[in-house]
């Protein structure tokens, strides 16, 4: 695989490094924020949005909101410093660090959201920006089918959050999180708890790739490394740990939500565990342990002791601190050798070694090893799988063996690349230096953390635990808390990991003979639903889209008269209907007159006959606007019949005489026919039961108050059409140019023509 940088385009690095300064001054400002919000003081905005939907932009930063905006602005610093180098010579660079960027700022709204509506509006933007990335290389078909699965995926989950956000605030009056706990127990009562928590949790399984809907996360590896590291590894695929946490003292705590989390979370682990030893491409390894790692946090959010709520936010940081720097590794892997693919590469240590620390850090980390921040999070995660309300033991045994299999994954990830026999495909040496300061400080970090665990304790979980538990807690995290099962454990992870190690090779023969031999997969579900769908409406196409005018015509007017008229003639009784207001006989006879003309234009066999049917109905119901107060209308209705009928009939004069009609259109006559009586009847019934009831005068009243005063006009449609409904005249006037416009230039061709 050629990386990024073989481009020969020249492009200005100034925009892509300056874009960095956006990163850095968020994150400084987050950080001077943090002593707030450790002592309890959430930061808050709002002001009002959409009054009358109660919807207002509304800003929150209390503990778990800043941790997430911190992990956010941190990593898209470090991601950006990185592609700076990674997309050197790229024709599009200063279009990837747009997107990169609206992305960062639409994962800083939706985790800093205090509105649900507001939130989703956030959430709905990351779905849209991470198709754009994902898709970034759009020249290429596995690209584009990558960025439209995981838009179709996280946009039907997105489209479900939305019925959820909105049954919320029927149920409870209010969209802003923060006054949503105290509404929690209404909530498990209601008898839309469950509906609600459905919707939820299908909008946070799609977006953080749980089971059924983990098969789009590896395919989005099409997207470049630096969008891998920033979107697959810390921020996007966090967006739905983040909404379980922050409705985790809403919804949280009943018998469904911690059975489901637990067991889909347990399953969505080992599943993404065991898939990751099969793989020797070092970005699908990588998104197989972001599954694994996301399932174990979506377990522990199942939970509801502190210990367990401890665990999912340490791993979180955990998690993001060393898949992040791994990823951009990949990256400068694939930059120096042109491939990914462990099998291919080895001994790269004595060429990069910057690289090879980094990677050493961020690999000890992932297998949780002492001194790093990985093996305090071990230790607490086995904590809190004990804790677990329900399936304590199914906890334990899934966090085990899903630690195990990362251990081996850790060590496949280090040992055989950077020390393992030189292979075929040598580096031309160190990456450039923005490509392993990233990952180097990541790692260093890793250490750093491990060696001061109880200030992140203190700066960083305890405030994001405090802010998703129902009852103030304090956060220890320790180095070492002693002989414990916790620590039993971890022990073993590190024998079972290094027998899986060495056992990697039968394991990955036999999962690859396991894998495509399952008869049903969550991916082929979705790709035969989306051929279903494709050959849907390519049937309906053919069907209802097929040049015929007539067939359009039957199919939206029947369908109007047949919906409607239900709906309306089930609501009003035909009684209340019949009951039309007085005419005077002389508007009896115009309407006779009409309809005598209606029949002779249906049944005429003359064109002059059915074109003066076609004056008598113009002037008819042009007379109508004059008897009834509205000169204007009536003067522009003579002008235009006139002439229509000018026009039609220098048209029809010049066409064949009428032939009788064949029997093989009989059937489409009545068709007319009933569909013509049909509308009539609706339209008719509607303008009796209009006349039933008062008309309400207030957007009358208004425009007789504000055509004079406002617009300085007596003359009130005039007023309407050129003043208060300016933006759509103008955009009816443009239709009608631009439709001359293009009938003038086929006439032009036509003439043209030989």
């Amino acid at each position: 695989m050629m990386a990024i940088s073989t481009h020969n385009h020249r492009s200005n690095p100034w925009p892509g490094r300056l874009s960095a300064l956006l990163p850095l001054g968020l994150l400084v400002g987050l950080v001077f924020q943090a002593p707030r919000i450790q002592s309890g003081r959430p930061l808050a905005l709002a002001f009002e949005w959409v009054p009358g939907l109660n919807v207002h932009f509304a800003l929150l930063l209390d503990g778990v909101g800043l941790l997430f905006a911190l992990i956010i602005t941190a990593i898209g610093l470090l991601v950006t410093i990185y592609a700076d180098a990674y997309m050197v010579g790229h024709p599009q660079r200063n279009r990837f660090f747009l997107y990169l960027h609206a992305f960062l700022l639409s994962m800083l709204g939706l985790v800093l959201s205090n509105d649900l509506i507001l939130l989703f509006v956030f959430w709905e933007l990351t779905s849209l920006f991470s198709f754009l990335l994902i898709g970034f290389e759009h020249a290429s078909a596995q690209a584009r089918n990558s960025a439209r699965q995981a838009l179709l995926v996280t946009g039907c989950g997105g489209l479900l959050l939305l019925v959820g956000f909105l049954m919320v605030g029927q149920v409870t009056g209010t969209y802003a999180l923060s006054e949503l706990p105290g509404h929690a127990a209404q909530l498990h009562r209601h008898s839309l708890y469950l509906s609600i928590l459905m919707c939820m949790l299908a909008g946070a399984f799609t977006k953080s790739a749980q089971f059924p809907f983990h098969f789009w996360l590896p395919n989005a590896m099409a997207a470049p490394t630096p969008i891998s590291a920033f979107l697959h590894s810390a921020t996007m695929v966090k967006a739905g740990i983040y909404l379980l946490a922050r409705l985790h003292p809403v919804l949280g705590g009943t018998p469904v939500w911690m059975t489901t989390l637990v067991l889909l979370g347990a399953f969505t682990a080992l599943w993404g565990a065991a898939v990751s030893i099969a793989r020797t491409e070092l970005k699908s390894i990588l998104a197989q342990t972001t599954i694994m790692a996301l399932g174990i946090m979506t377990m522990f959010l199942g939970g509801r002791s502190a210990p367990a709520l401890t665990a999912a936010m340490t791993f979180l940081l955990v998690h993001s601190l060393y898949k992040s720097a791994l990823f951009m590794v990949a990256g400068a892997i694939d930059h120096q050798t042109g491939t990914r693919e462990i099998e291919k590469i080895g001994g790269l240590a004595r060429f990069m070694p910057f690289t090879a620390a980094a990677t050493l850090f961020a690999t000890l980390s992932m297998a949780g090893f002492p001194l790093f921040i990985g093996f305090i999070g071990k230790e607490i995660m086995y904590k809190g799988a004990l804790t677990e309300d329900v399936f304590p033991g199914l906890a334990a045994g899934a966090t085990l063996v899903s630690n195990a299999l990362m251990t081996a994954v850790a060590a496949t990830l280090v040992l055989r690349p950077f020390w393992g026999q030189p292979r075929k495909v040598h580096p031309s040496g160190e990456a450039p230096w923005q490509m392993w300061i990233g990952p180097l400080l990541i790692g260093g970090t890793c250490l750093g953390f491990g060696l001061i665990p109880d200030w992140v304790g203190h700066w960083l979980v305890e405030p994001a635990v405090r802010a998703i538990h129902v009852t103030p807690v304090d956060v220890e995290l320790k180095l070492f808390y002693g002989f414990n099962t916790p620590l039993l454990l971890s022990m073993i992870t590190i024998l079972m990991g290094g027998s899986f190690y060495v056992f990697r090779r039968w394991l990955r023969r036999r999962l690859s003979q396991l894998l495509p031999a399952l008869p049903i997969t969550t991916e082929g579900l979705y790709e035969g639903l989306v051929a279903a769908v494709i050959s849907f409406a390519k049937w309906q196409t053919r069907r209802l889209q097929n040049g015929s005018l007539f067939q359009y015509l039957v199919v939206i007017i029947g369908a109007t008269v047949v919906s409607v008229g239900w709906v309306f003639l089930g609501s009003a009784p035909l009684s209340a209907l019949w009951n039309p207001p007085e005419f005077p006989g002389w508007l009896g006879l115009l309407l006779i007159a009409m309809l005598m003309a209606i029949g002779i234009v249906v049944q005429a066999r003359s064109r002059v006959l059915a074109i003066c049917g076609l004056g008598v109905i113009g002037a008819g119901a042009a007379i109508l606007f004059l008897v009834f107060g509205a000169p204007d209308v009536g003067l522009t209705q003579i002008l235009v019949e006139t002439l229509t009928l000018i026009i039609v009939a220098i048209v029809l004069l010049r066409l064949p005489p009428i032939e009788p009609q064949p029997d093989a259109n009989r059937l489409q006559h009545t068709l007319r026919l009933t569909l013509s009586i049909g509308s009539g009847v609706l339209v008719s019934a509607f303008l009796i039961a209009v006349t039933q009831h008062d008309v309400d005068r207030t957007i009358t009243t208004f425009y007789e108050q504000a055509s004079y005063i406002q617009a300085h006009g007596r003359n009130i449609v005039n007023v309407i059409l050129v003043d208060f409904r300016s933006l759509d005249t103008l955009g009816e006037i443009t239709v009608v140019a631009v439709s001359a416009l293009a009938a003038r230039a086929l006439i032009r061709k036509k003439r043209s023509a030989p």
